[in-house]
Protein backbone atom coordinates (compact mmCIF):
# COMPACT_ATOMS: atom_id res chain seq x y z
CA UNK A 1 0.00 0.00 0.00
CA UNK A 2 1.31 3.41 -0.91
CA UNK A 3 -0.30 5.15 2.05
CA UNK A 4 1.95 7.83 3.55
CA UNK A 5 5.29 6.76 2.12
CA UNK A 6 7.03 10.14 1.83
CA UNK A 7 6.62 11.83 5.24
CA UNK A 8 9.57 11.40 7.59
CA UNK A 9 9.38 8.68 10.20
CA UNK A 10 9.19 9.29 13.93
CA UNK A 11 6.88 10.78 16.51
CA UNK A 12 6.39 14.43 17.43
CA UNK A 13 8.32 14.96 20.66
CA UNK A 14 6.64 18.27 21.51
CA UNK A 15 3.72 17.98 23.94
CA UNK A 16 1.16 20.57 22.81
CA UNK A 17 -0.72 20.38 26.12
CA UNK A 18 2.18 21.81 28.17
CA UNK A 19 1.03 25.34 29.12
CA UNK A 20 2.78 28.40 27.73
CA UNK A 21 3.23 31.51 29.90
CA UNK A 22 4.12 34.95 28.54
CA UNK A 23 5.62 37.96 30.30
CA UNK A 24 6.26 41.33 28.64
CA UNK A 25 9.80 42.25 29.70
CA UNK A 26 10.26 45.59 27.95
CA UNK A 27 9.10 47.86 25.15
CA UNK A 28 11.04 49.79 22.53
CA UNK A 29 9.79 52.73 20.51
CA UNK A 30 10.79 52.96 16.89
CA UNK A 31 10.02 55.77 14.42
CA UNK A 32 6.36 54.95 13.85
CA UNK A 33 5.42 52.16 16.26
CA UNK A 34 6.25 50.41 19.53
CA UNK A 35 7.50 46.85 19.87
CA UNK A 36 6.98 44.72 22.97
CA UNK A 37 9.61 42.17 23.97
CA UNK A 38 7.89 39.09 25.41
CA UNK A 39 9.47 36.20 27.30
CA UNK A 40 7.58 32.94 26.60
CA UNK A 41 8.12 29.84 28.72
CA UNK A 42 6.94 26.28 28.16
CA UNK A 43 6.15 24.42 31.36
CA UNK A 44 7.90 25.08 34.67
CA UNK A 45 11.51 25.12 33.48
CA UNK A 46 12.95 28.61 32.99
CA UNK A 47 15.53 27.10 30.64
CA UNK A 48 12.76 26.23 28.17
CA UNK A 49 12.00 29.85 27.28
CA UNK A 50 12.52 32.26 24.40
CA UNK A 51 11.86 35.85 23.38
CA UNK A 52 9.44 37.13 20.77
CA UNK A 53 8.78 40.68 19.57
CA UNK A 54 5.22 41.78 18.88
CA UNK A 55 3.53 45.04 17.92
CA UNK A 56 0.07 46.13 18.98
CA UNK A 57 -1.15 45.30 15.48
CA UNK A 58 -0.06 41.66 16.05
CA UNK A 59 -2.17 41.55 19.21
CA UNK A 60 -5.07 43.03 17.26
CA UNK A 61 -4.82 40.32 14.57
CA UNK A 62 -4.74 37.62 17.24
CA UNK A 63 -7.76 39.11 18.95
CA UNK A 64 -9.70 39.18 15.67
CA UNK A 65 -8.94 35.48 15.17
CA UNK A 66 -10.30 34.71 18.64
CA UNK A 67 -13.55 36.62 18.17
CA UNK A 68 -15.15 33.39 16.98
CA UNK A 69 -15.17 32.30 20.61
CA UNK A 70 -17.57 35.22 21.44
CA UNK A 71 -15.56 35.80 24.63
CA UNK A 72 -15.01 39.36 25.82
CA UNK A 73 -11.22 39.56 25.88
CA UNK A 74 -9.49 42.54 27.57
CA UNK A 75 -7.42 43.86 24.66
CA UNK A 76 -6.54 47.56 25.20
CA UNK A 77 -8.29 49.84 22.66
CA UNK A 78 -6.57 51.47 19.71
CA UNK A 79 -5.28 55.03 19.89
CA UNK A 80 -4.23 57.03 16.81
CA UNK A 81 -2.98 60.24 18.46
CA UNK A 82 -0.49 60.22 21.31
CA UNK A 83 0.25 56.52 21.09
CA UNK A 84 4.03 57.14 21.29
CA UNK A 85 3.96 58.89 24.67
CA UNK A 86 5.86 57.18 27.44
CA UNK A 87 2.96 57.14 29.92
CA UNK A 88 0.58 55.70 27.32
CA UNK A 89 3.06 52.95 26.31
CA UNK A 90 3.52 51.93 29.96
CA UNK A 91 -0.25 51.78 30.48
CA UNK A 92 -0.79 49.83 27.27
CA UNK A 93 1.92 47.34 28.27
CA UNK A 94 -0.01 46.61 31.47
CA UNK A 95 -3.18 46.05 29.44
CA UNK A 96 -1.43 43.73 26.98
CA UNK A 97 0.02 41.72 29.86
CA UNK A 98 -3.46 41.27 31.31
CA UNK A 99 -4.64 40.14 27.86
CA UNK A 100 -1.84 37.54 27.63
CA UNK A 101 -2.66 36.28 31.12
CA UNK A 102 -6.29 35.67 30.13
CA UNK A 103 -5.60 33.72 26.93
CA UNK A 104 -2.77 31.63 28.42
CA UNK A 105 -4.85 30.54 31.44
CA UNK A 106 -8.04 29.77 29.48
CA UNK A 107 -8.01 26.01 28.92
CA UNK A 108 -9.47 26.04 25.40
CA UNK A 109 -7.90 29.27 24.10
CA UNK A 110 -4.42 28.33 25.30
CA UNK A 111 -4.54 25.12 23.24
CA UNK A 112 -5.80 26.63 19.99
CA UNK A 113 -3.53 26.95 16.98
CA UNK A 114 -3.60 30.75 16.57
CA UNK A 115 -2.44 31.32 20.16
CA UNK A 116 0.32 28.71 19.83
CA UNK A 117 1.56 30.33 16.61
CA UNK A 118 1.50 33.77 18.21
CA UNK A 119 3.63 32.66 21.18
CA UNK A 120 5.77 29.97 19.57
CA UNK A 121 6.06 30.59 15.82
CA UNK A 122 9.07 28.28 15.40
CA UNK A 123 7.25 25.19 16.64
CA UNK A 124 3.92 25.90 14.92
CA UNK A 125 4.88 27.31 11.55
CA UNK A 126 3.59 24.33 9.57
CA UNK A 127 0.20 24.26 7.85
CA UNK A 128 -1.23 21.06 9.35
CA UNK A 129 -4.34 21.10 7.17
CA UNK A 130 -2.21 20.90 4.02
CA UNK A 131 -0.11 18.09 5.48
CA UNK A 132 -3.28 16.16 6.38
CA UNK A 133 -4.64 16.63 2.86
CA UNK A 134 -1.40 15.28 1.39
CA UNK A 135 -1.59 12.16 3.53
CA UNK A 136 -5.28 11.63 2.79
CA UNK A 137 -4.66 12.06 -0.95
CA UNK A 138 -1.96 9.39 -0.89
CA UNK A 139 -4.35 7.12 0.97
CA UNK A 140 -7.03 7.59 -1.72
CA UNK A 141 -4.61 6.47 -4.43
CA UNK A 142 -4.74 2.94 -3.05
CA UNK A 143 -8.32 3.12 -1.72
CA UNK A 144 -10.36 4.76 -4.52
CA UNK A 145 -13.77 3.91 -3.04
CA UNK A 146 -13.53 6.81 -0.57
CA UNK A 147 -14.22 10.43 -1.44
CA UNK A 148 -13.82 13.67 0.51
CA UNK A 149 -16.99 15.73 0.79
CA UNK A 150 -15.52 18.66 2.72
CA UNK A 151 -12.95 19.44 5.39
CA UNK A 152 -14.39 19.90 8.88
CA UNK A 153 -12.25 22.85 9.85
CA UNK A 154 -11.24 23.15 13.49
CA UNK A 155 -14.05 20.98 14.89
CA UNK A 156 -11.53 19.46 17.31
CA UNK A 157 -9.14 21.00 19.82
CA UNK A 158 -5.95 19.27 18.70
CA UNK A 159 -3.56 21.21 16.48
CA UNK A 160 -2.09 18.11 14.82
CA UNK A 161 -5.38 16.29 14.24
CA UNK A 162 -7.61 17.17 11.28
CA UNK A 163 -11.09 16.01 10.25
CA UNK A 164 -12.81 15.47 6.88
CA UNK A 165 -16.38 14.60 5.99
CA UNK A 166 -16.29 11.49 3.80
CA UNK A 167 -18.55 9.31 1.73
CA UNK A 168 -18.35 5.99 -0.09
CA UNK A 169 -18.77 6.34 -3.85
CA UNK A 170 -21.28 3.54 -4.19
CA UNK A 171 -23.16 4.74 -1.06
CA UNK A 172 -23.37 8.52 -1.59
CA UNK A 173 -25.97 9.16 1.14
CA UNK A 174 -23.92 7.66 3.96
CA UNK A 175 -21.64 10.15 5.70
CA UNK A 176 -18.46 9.31 7.55
CA UNK A 177 -15.74 11.23 9.38
CA UNK A 178 -12.04 10.75 8.71
CA UNK A 179 -9.57 11.87 11.36
CA UNK A 180 -5.84 12.14 10.67
CA UNK A 181 -3.18 12.68 13.35
CA UNK A 182 0.58 12.73 13.86
CA UNK A 183 2.17 10.34 16.32
CA UNK A 184 2.57 12.02 19.69
CA UNK A 185 5.22 12.14 22.43
CA UNK A 186 3.71 9.13 24.28
CA UNK A 187 4.06 6.74 21.36
CA UNK A 188 6.08 3.80 22.74
CA UNK A 189 4.77 0.91 20.64
CA UNK A 190 6.99 -0.36 17.87
CA UNK A 191 5.83 0.51 14.36
CA UNK A 192 4.79 -3.11 13.78
CA UNK A 193 2.77 -3.33 17.02
CA UNK A 194 1.22 0.08 16.38
CA UNK A 195 0.00 -0.84 12.91
CA UNK A 196 -1.43 -4.12 14.19
CA UNK A 197 -3.16 -2.48 17.18
CA UNK A 198 -4.73 0.28 15.03
CA UNK A 199 -6.09 -2.27 12.55
CA UNK A 200 -7.51 -4.22 15.49
CA UNK A 201 -9.79 -1.29 16.39
CA UNK A 202 -12.22 -2.07 13.57
CA UNK A 203 -12.84 -5.51 15.09
CA UNK A 204 -13.81 -4.10 18.49
CA UNK A 205 -17.51 -4.56 19.29
CA UNK A 206 -18.94 -3.08 22.48
CA UNK A 207 -22.33 -1.43 23.20
CA UNK A 208 -20.56 1.67 24.57
CA UNK A 209 -17.70 2.00 22.06
CA UNK A 210 -18.32 3.88 18.81
CA UNK A 211 -17.77 1.73 15.75
CA UNK A 212 -14.58 2.14 13.69
CA UNK A 213 -15.13 1.58 9.96
CA UNK A 214 -11.50 1.67 8.86
CA UNK A 215 -8.14 2.40 10.55
CA UNK A 216 -4.53 2.39 9.37
CA UNK A 217 -1.20 3.68 10.64
CA UNK A 218 2.42 3.94 9.56
CA UNK A 219 5.65 5.11 11.17
CA UNK A 220 4.65 8.81 11.33
CA UNK A 221 0.83 9.16 11.46
CA UNK A 222 -2.52 7.41 11.33
CA UNK A 223 -6.05 7.89 10.05
CA UNK A 224 -9.35 6.47 11.28
CA UNK A 225 -12.79 6.52 9.60
CA UNK A 226 -16.05 6.39 11.58
CA UNK A 227 -19.74 7.01 10.83
CA UNK A 228 -20.81 10.64 11.14
CA UNK A 229 -23.48 11.37 13.76
CA UNK A 230 -25.84 14.29 13.21
CA UNK A 231 -26.60 14.44 16.93
CA UNK A 232 -22.95 15.00 17.73
CA UNK A 233 -21.18 14.33 20.98
CA UNK A 234 -22.20 14.54 24.62
CA UNK A 235 -20.50 17.94 24.75
CA UNK A 236 -22.70 19.13 21.87
CA UNK A 237 -25.75 18.06 23.87
CA UNK A 238 -24.59 19.88 27.02
CA UNK A 239 -23.67 23.10 25.19
CA UNK A 240 -26.52 22.81 22.64
CA UNK A 241 -24.02 23.15 19.77
CA UNK A 242 -23.91 22.01 16.17
CA UNK A 243 -21.37 19.24 15.52
CA UNK A 244 -19.78 20.79 12.40
CA UNK A 245 -18.99 24.18 13.94
CA UNK A 246 -15.46 25.11 15.12
CA UNK A 247 -14.43 24.04 18.62
CA UNK A 248 -13.92 27.62 19.83
CA UNK A 249 -17.36 28.70 18.70
CA UNK A 250 -19.16 25.71 20.17
CA UNK A 251 -17.70 25.49 23.64
CA UNK A 252 -15.91 28.68 24.76
CA UNK A 253 -18.94 30.81 25.63
CA UNK A 254 -22.25 28.91 25.61
CA UNK A 255 -25.36 31.05 25.37
CA UNK A 256 -27.21 29.07 28.01
CA UNK A 257 -25.59 27.14 30.84
CA UNK A 258 -27.77 24.25 31.93
CA UNK A 259 -26.89 20.79 33.14
CA UNK A 260 -28.56 17.52 32.20
CA UNK A 261 -31.41 15.87 34.03
CA UNK A 262 -30.61 13.52 36.88
CA UNK A 263 -31.65 10.39 35.00
CA UNK A 264 -29.41 11.33 32.06
CA UNK A 265 -26.50 11.92 34.43
CA UNK A 266 -27.02 8.53 36.08
CA UNK A 267 -27.46 6.61 32.81
CA UNK A 268 -24.65 8.22 30.84
CA UNK A 269 -22.30 8.03 33.81
CA UNK A 270 -23.00 4.31 34.31
CA UNK A 271 -22.46 3.54 30.62
CA UNK A 272 -19.14 5.39 30.53
CA UNK A 273 -17.90 3.68 33.69
CA UNK A 274 -18.83 0.28 32.25
CA UNK A 275 -16.74 0.80 29.12
CA UNK A 276 -13.81 2.13 31.14
CA UNK A 277 -13.93 -0.99 33.31
CA UNK A 278 -13.98 -3.14 30.18
CA UNK A 279 -10.90 -1.44 28.72
CA UNK A 280 -9.01 -1.66 32.02
CA UNK A 281 -9.73 -5.39 32.25
CA UNK A 282 -8.46 -5.86 28.69
CA UNK A 283 -5.23 -4.02 29.53
CA UNK A 284 -6.02 -1.45 26.86
CA UNK A 285 -4.84 2.03 27.94
CA UNK A 286 -7.17 4.96 27.33
CA UNK A 287 -6.66 8.20 29.32
CA UNK A 288 -8.58 10.45 26.89
CA UNK A 289 -12.04 10.70 28.40
CA UNK A 290 -13.86 14.03 28.00
CA UNK A 291 -17.36 14.96 26.89
CA UNK A 292 -16.29 15.66 23.28
CA UNK A 293 -14.96 12.09 23.05
CA UNK A 294 -18.36 10.57 23.89
CA UNK A 295 -20.70 10.13 20.95
CA UNK A 296 -24.46 10.02 21.42
CA UNK A 297 -26.42 7.27 19.70
CA UNK A 298 -30.01 7.70 20.84
CA UNK A 299 -29.93 7.35 24.62
CA UNK A 300 -26.61 5.55 24.58
CA UNK A 301 -23.14 6.99 25.13
CA UNK A 302 -20.32 5.52 23.06
CA UNK A 303 -16.63 6.16 23.59
CA UNK A 304 -14.51 7.71 20.81
CA UNK A 305 -10.82 7.91 19.92
CA UNK A 306 -9.48 4.68 21.38
CA UNK A 307 -6.53 5.12 19.02
CA UNK A 308 -5.25 8.22 20.85
CA UNK A 309 -3.31 6.30 23.48
CA UNK A 310 -1.83 4.02 20.82
CA UNK A 311 -0.63 7.03 18.81
CA UNK A 312 0.86 8.62 21.93
CA UNK A 313 -1.31 11.75 21.91
CA UNK A 314 -1.48 13.76 25.17
CA UNK A 315 -4.76 14.01 27.06
CA UNK A 316 -7.15 16.98 26.95
CA UNK A 317 -6.92 17.36 30.75
CA UNK A 318 -3.20 16.67 31.06
CA UNK A 319 -2.39 20.19 32.28
CA UNK A 320 -4.73 19.51 35.23
CA UNK A 321 -3.78 16.03 36.44
CA UNK A 322 -0.05 16.54 35.83
CA UNK A 323 -0.12 18.81 38.92
CA UNK A 324 -1.10 16.00 41.31
CA UNK A 325 1.30 13.18 42.10
CA UNK A 326 -1.44 10.79 43.25
CA UNK A 327 -2.83 10.63 39.69
CA UNK A 328 0.03 8.57 38.31
CA UNK A 329 -1.69 5.74 36.42
CA UNK A 330 -3.90 5.71 33.33
CA UNK A 331 -6.69 4.22 35.44
CA UNK A 332 -6.36 7.19 37.79
CA UNK A 333 -6.33 9.54 34.81
CA UNK A 334 -9.59 8.02 33.57
CA UNK A 335 -11.22 8.53 36.99
CA UNK A 336 -10.03 12.13 37.16
CA UNK A 337 -11.33 12.83 33.65
CA UNK A 338 -14.64 11.22 34.59
CA UNK A 339 -14.90 13.77 37.39
CA UNK A 340 -14.59 16.59 34.85
CA UNK A 341 -17.22 14.98 32.64
CA UNK A 342 -19.64 14.45 35.55
CA UNK A 343 -19.21 18.09 36.58
CA UNK A 344 -20.06 19.23 33.03
CA UNK A 345 -23.14 17.02 32.88
CA UNK A 346 -24.30 18.33 36.26
CA UNK A 347 -23.65 22.08 35.92
CA UNK A 348 -23.49 22.59 32.14
CA UNK A 349 -19.96 24.01 32.25
CA UNK A 350 -16.42 22.92 33.20
CA UNK A 351 -15.09 23.59 36.71
CA UNK A 352 -13.47 26.99 37.21
CA UNK A 353 -10.49 25.59 39.09
CA UNK A 354 -9.03 22.22 40.01
CA UNK A 355 -9.28 21.14 42.78
CA UNK A 356 -12.84 22.33 43.44
CA UNK A 357 -13.33 23.90 46.87
CA UNK A 358 -17.14 23.76 47.01
CA UNK A 359 -19.99 22.53 44.84
CA UNK A 360 -23.20 24.32 44.01
CA UNK A 361 -26.52 22.56 44.67
CA UNK A 362 -26.93 19.54 42.37
CA UNK A 363 -29.96 17.44 41.33
CA UNK A 364 -28.94 14.87 43.94
CA UNK A 365 -26.66 14.70 46.96
CA UNK A 366 -25.25 11.51 45.46
CA UNK A 367 -23.88 13.52 42.54
CA UNK A 368 -22.04 15.85 44.90
CA UNK A 369 -20.74 12.84 46.83
CA UNK A 370 -19.13 11.39 43.68
CA UNK A 371 -17.69 14.76 42.67
CA UNK A 372 -16.20 15.27 46.14
CA UNK A 373 -14.51 11.87 45.94
CA UNK A 374 -12.73 12.88 42.70
CA UNK A 375 -12.25 16.65 42.34
CA UNK A 376 -11.63 17.97 45.87
CA UNK A 377 -8.23 18.74 47.38
CA UNK A 378 -8.59 15.81 49.80
CA UNK A 379 -9.18 13.43 46.89
CA UNK A 380 -6.08 14.72 45.08
CA UNK A 381 -3.93 14.17 48.19
CA UNK A 382 -5.40 10.95 49.60
CA UNK A 383 -6.34 9.17 46.38
CA UNK A 384 -9.48 8.75 44.28
CA UNK A 385 -11.85 5.77 44.01
CA UNK A 386 -11.39 3.15 41.32
CA UNK A 387 -13.84 2.65 38.47
CA UNK A 388 -15.22 -0.44 40.22
CA UNK A 389 -15.78 1.57 43.41
CA UNK A 390 -17.58 4.31 41.46
CA UNK A 391 -19.93 1.73 39.96
CA UNK A 392 -20.90 0.66 43.50
CA UNK A 393 -21.83 4.20 44.60
CA UNK A 394 -25.56 4.96 45.03
CA UNK A 395 -25.62 7.32 42.04
CA UNK A 396 -24.86 4.51 39.56
CA UNK A 397 -25.52 1.22 41.35
CA UNK A 398 -29.28 1.22 40.72
CA UNK A 399 -29.10 2.07 36.98
CA UNK A 400 -30.50 -0.68 34.76
CA UNK A 401 -28.64 -1.22 31.48
CA UNK A 402 -30.94 -2.45 28.71
CA UNK A 403 -28.34 -3.06 25.99
CA UNK A 404 -27.73 -6.76 25.57
CA UNK A 405 -24.94 -6.61 22.98
CA UNK A 406 -22.06 -8.87 23.96
CA UNK A 407 -18.66 -7.13 24.02
CA UNK A 408 -15.99 -8.53 21.72
CA UNK A 409 -12.41 -7.31 21.63
CA UNK A 410 -9.71 -9.94 21.30
CA UNK A 411 -6.24 -8.66 22.05
CA UNK A 412 -3.43 -11.17 21.36
CA UNK A 413 -1.12 -12.02 24.27
CA UNK A 414 1.95 -10.60 22.52
CA UNK A 415 0.18 -7.29 21.87
CA UNK A 416 -1.06 -7.21 25.48
CA UNK A 417 2.53 -7.35 26.68
CA UNK A 418 3.51 -4.54 24.28
CA UNK A 419 0.55 -2.46 25.48
CA UNK A 420 1.57 -3.05 29.10
CA UNK A 421 5.10 -1.79 28.44
CA UNK A 422 3.73 1.20 26.52
CA UNK A 423 1.36 1.99 29.41
CA UNK A 424 4.25 1.88 31.91
CA UNK A 425 6.29 4.27 29.74
CA UNK A 426 3.37 6.71 29.50
CA UNK A 427 2.94 6.62 33.27
CA UNK A 428 6.69 7.10 33.80
CA UNK A 429 6.74 10.26 31.68
CA UNK A 430 3.72 11.54 33.61
CA UNK A 431 5.43 10.84 36.95
CA UNK A 432 8.59 12.68 35.88
CA UNK A 433 6.55 15.68 34.76
CA UNK A 434 4.66 15.69 38.06
CA UNK A 435 7.95 15.57 39.97
CA UNK A 436 9.28 18.62 38.13
CA UNK A 437 6.03 20.49 38.76
CA UNK A 438 6.12 19.61 42.46
CA UNK A 439 9.71 20.85 42.80
CA UNK A 440 8.81 24.07 41.01
CA UNK A 441 5.78 24.61 43.26
CA UNK A 442 7.88 24.14 46.41
CA UNK A 443 10.51 26.57 45.11
CA UNK A 444 7.84 29.13 44.20
CA UNK A 445 6.24 28.89 47.63
CA UNK A 446 9.61 29.30 49.33
CA UNK A 447 10.45 32.35 47.22
CA UNK A 448 7.01 33.84 47.85
CA UNK A 449 7.33 33.28 51.59
CA UNK A 450 10.87 34.66 51.62
CA UNK A 451 9.75 37.82 49.81
CA UNK A 452 6.66 38.50 51.93
CA UNK A 453 6.54 41.66 54.07
CA UNK A 454 6.08 39.68 57.27
CA UNK A 455 9.10 37.55 56.50
CA UNK A 456 11.19 40.64 55.70
CA UNK A 457 10.31 42.11 59.14
CA UNK A 458 11.28 38.86 60.84
CA UNK A 459 14.62 38.82 59.02
CA UNK A 460 15.33 42.42 60.07
CA UNK A 461 14.62 41.61 63.74
CA UNK A 462 16.80 38.51 63.60
CA UNK A 463 19.60 40.49 61.95
CA UNK A 464 19.50 43.07 64.73
CA UNK A 465 19.60 40.40 67.43
CA UNK A 466 22.46 38.66 65.68
CA UNK A 467 24.39 41.92 65.37
CA UNK A 468 23.98 42.66 69.08
CA UNK A 469 24.98 39.12 70.01
CA UNK A 470 28.07 39.30 67.80
CA UNK A 471 29.13 42.62 69.36
CA UNK A 472 28.69 41.20 72.87
CA UNK A 473 30.61 38.02 72.04
CA UNK A 474 33.45 39.97 70.41
CA UNK A 475 33.72 42.16 73.55
CA UNK A 476 33.94 39.11 75.80
CA UNK A 477 36.51 37.51 73.54
CA UNK A 478 38.63 40.70 73.66
CA UNK A 479 38.38 40.80 77.49
CA UNK A 480 39.43 37.16 77.76
CA UNK A 481 42.46 37.73 75.54
CA UNK A 482 43.54 40.76 77.59
CA UNK A 483 43.14 38.85 80.85
CA UNK A 484 45.25 35.94 79.58
CA UNK A 485 48.01 38.24 78.35
CA UNK A 486 47.96 40.18 81.65
CA UNK A 487 48.28 37.01 83.71
CA UNK A 488 51.10 35.62 81.59
CA UNK A 489 53.07 38.90 81.73
CA UNK A 490 52.74 39.41 85.53
CA UNK A 491 53.30 35.88 86.82
CA UNK A 492 56.49 35.52 89.00
CA UNK A 493 57.55 39.20 88.76
CA UNK A 494 54.92 41.83 89.22
CA UNK A 495 52.34 40.19 91.43
CA UNK A 496 53.27 40.22 95.11
CA UNK A 497 50.36 37.92 95.85
CA UNK A 498 51.65 35.01 93.82
CA UNK A 499 55.45 35.22 94.31
CA UNK A 500 57.23 35.10 97.73
CA UNK A 501 60.49 36.46 96.35
CA UNK A 502 59.05 39.60 94.85
CA UNK A 503 59.02 41.81 97.99
CA UNK A 504 62.56 43.22 98.18
CA UNK A 505 63.69 45.58 100.96
CA UNK A 506 65.25 48.89 100.20
CA UNK A 507 68.94 48.89 99.40
CA UNK A 508 71.16 48.75 102.63
CA UNK A 509 74.53 49.34 101.07
CA UNK A 510 76.55 51.61 103.36
CA UNK A 511 74.77 50.66 106.57
CA UNK A 512 78.07 49.89 108.37
CA UNK A 513 79.38 53.44 108.04
CA UNK A 514 76.18 55.30 108.72
CA UNK A 515 74.39 54.16 111.80
CA UNK A 516 70.67 54.22 111.77
CA UNK A 517 68.78 56.94 113.60
CA UNK A 518 67.45 56.07 117.02
CA UNK A 519 63.83 55.04 117.02
CA UNK A 520 61.16 57.11 118.72
CA UNK A 521 59.85 55.96 122.05
CA UNK A 522 57.27 53.26 121.56
CA UNK A 523 53.84 54.46 122.55
CA UNK A 524 52.08 51.45 121.19
CA UNK A 525 53.04 48.20 119.49
CA UNK A 526 54.81 49.02 116.32
CA UNK A 527 52.87 48.49 113.13
CA UNK A 528 54.47 46.41 110.42
CA UNK A 529 56.22 48.40 107.75
CA UNK A 530 54.24 49.16 104.65
CA UNK A 531 56.48 47.05 102.46
CA UNK A 532 53.63 44.97 100.98
CA UNK A 533 51.93 47.99 99.55
CA UNK A 534 54.89 50.10 98.61
CA UNK A 535 57.02 47.52 96.86
CA UNK A 536 54.32 46.25 94.48
CA UNK A 537 53.45 49.81 93.56
CA UNK A 538 57.04 50.40 92.56
CA UNK A 539 57.40 47.25 90.43
CA UNK A 540 53.85 46.60 89.20
CA UNK A 541 53.46 47.61 85.55
CA UNK A 542 50.98 50.40 84.93
CA UNK A 543 47.92 49.27 82.99
CA UNK A 544 47.32 50.66 79.55
CA UNK A 545 45.02 53.68 79.56
CA UNK A 546 43.04 52.27 76.64
CA UNK A 547 42.17 49.09 78.49
CA UNK A 548 38.45 48.77 78.91
CA UNK A 549 36.72 48.37 82.20
CA UNK A 550 35.64 44.88 81.14
CA UNK A 551 39.25 43.68 81.23
CA UNK A 552 39.65 44.76 84.87
CA UNK A 553 36.42 43.04 85.84
CA UNK A 554 37.50 39.89 84.06
CA UNK A 555 40.89 39.93 85.87
CA UNK A 556 39.17 40.27 89.26
CA UNK A 557 36.78 37.45 88.43
CA UNK A 558 39.69 35.17 87.43
CA UNK A 559 41.48 35.71 90.80
CA UNK A 560 41.98 32.45 92.70
CA UNK A 561 42.74 32.62 96.45
CA UNK A 562 44.20 29.14 96.58
CA UNK A 563 47.27 30.21 94.61
CA UNK A 564 48.52 32.54 97.42
CA UNK A 565 51.73 31.55 99.34
CA UNK A 566 52.95 32.63 102.78
CA UNK A 567 55.67 35.34 102.80
CA UNK A 568 58.47 36.06 105.31
CA UNK A 569 58.80 39.55 106.83
CA UNK A 570 62.12 41.01 108.09
CA UNK A 571 61.64 43.53 110.90
CA UNK A 572 64.26 46.26 110.84
CA UNK A 573 62.63 48.53 113.38
CA UNK A 574 64.63 47.29 116.38
CA UNK A 575 68.00 49.03 117.11
CA UNK A 576 71.03 47.24 115.76
CA UNK A 577 73.97 46.84 118.25
CA UNK A 578 77.33 46.37 116.65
Amino acid sequence: MAFMEKPPAGKVLLDDTVPLTAQIEASQSLHSHTEYIIRVQRGVSAENSWQIVRRYSDFDLLNNSLQISTLSLPLPPKKLIGNMEREFIAERQKGLQAYLDVITTHHILSNCEVVKKFLDPNSYSVNYTEIALQHVSMFFRSEPKWEVVEPLKDIGWRIRKKYFLMKIKNQPKERLVLSWADLGPDKYLSDKDLQYAVKLLSSCSHPYIYKVTFAIANESSALVIRPFSEKGTLKDLIYKAKPKEPFLKKYCNPKKIQGLELQQIKTYGRQILEVLKFLHEKGFPYGHLHSANVMLDGDTCKLLDLENSLLGLPSFYRSYFSQFRKINTLEGVDVHCFGHLLFEMTYGRPPDTIPVESFAPAPSVFVVSVLESILTCEAMKNGMPTVSRLLQMPLFSDVLLTNSEKPQFKVPTKLKEALKISKECIEKRLTEEQKLFHQHRRLTRAQSHHGSEEEKKKRKILARKKSKRSAYESGEEHSAKYSNSNNSAGSGASSPLTSPSSPTPPSTSGASSIPPAPPPPPLSPAAPPPLRTEVPMQQSPQPDVSTSRGALLSSIQNFQKGTLKQTQTCDYSAPRIS
